[in-house]
């Protein structure tokens, strides 16, 4: 698939980072705002199917999922496409919750570039999220930027309000796009 992608010249952008900071309402917004398709996270789908009493098991499942999920939409070939997250993310679950990374996890195809989420807004519960407090939402944020460090791809920042993220977030993508 990355063979191709670099033959069509198509583009992917991932957000990555700690939970409600954003991503997926930036997904929705880059639709909006610009028609860059986008691929839903598929762990939220399988938590609020099967609940969040995860495994390890369960992780390596969700990843397998998100990749069938971003291989379907790549195949359509749109000349951007905005992943809501990756097996990098799944990556620092993985750390979060059982202190190890499987291989597998980092052995996925990357995206172009990554955008990175400071938890610097107010988080924001919807059944699905687990990690409120401080010092948790640090340690997880800490691991999602490890995890980008360890597979050695490139990333842009993106913190402040709202709106200061969304034009973060285009600023980065219309680089890549340049």
């Amino acid at each position: 698939m990355d063979f191709r992608r670099e033959e069509t010249g198509m583009k992917t952008v991932c957000l990555h980072g700690a939970e409600s900071t954003g991503k997926s309402v930036l997904c929705e917004r880059l639709l909006t705002l610009r028609g860059w398709p986008f691929v839903p996270e598929y762990g939220r789908a399988y938590c609020e199917e099967r609940g969040t009493d995860l495994s390890m098991v369960d992780l390596l499942v969700i990843a397998e999922g998100q990749a069938r999920a971003n291989r379907r939409a790549m195949a359509e070939q749109p000349p951007l496409l905005v992943l809501d997250t990756d097996q990098l993310m799944t990556a620092a679950w993985a750390q979060m919750l059982f202190g190890e990374v499987p291989d597998t996890l980092l052995s996925y195809p990357k995206a172009d570039l990554y955008l990175l989420f400071e938890p610097d807004v107010p988080w924001c519960e919807d059944g699905t999220r687990f990690f409120g407090e401080d010092m948790e939402r640090r340690r997880f944020a800490a691991l999602s930027e490890e995890m980008l460090l360890r597979a050695g791809v490139p990333f842009v920042r993106v913190s402040g309000s709202w709106q200061e993220r969304e034009t973060m977030a285009l600023g980065a993508i219309d680089l890549l796009l340049a």
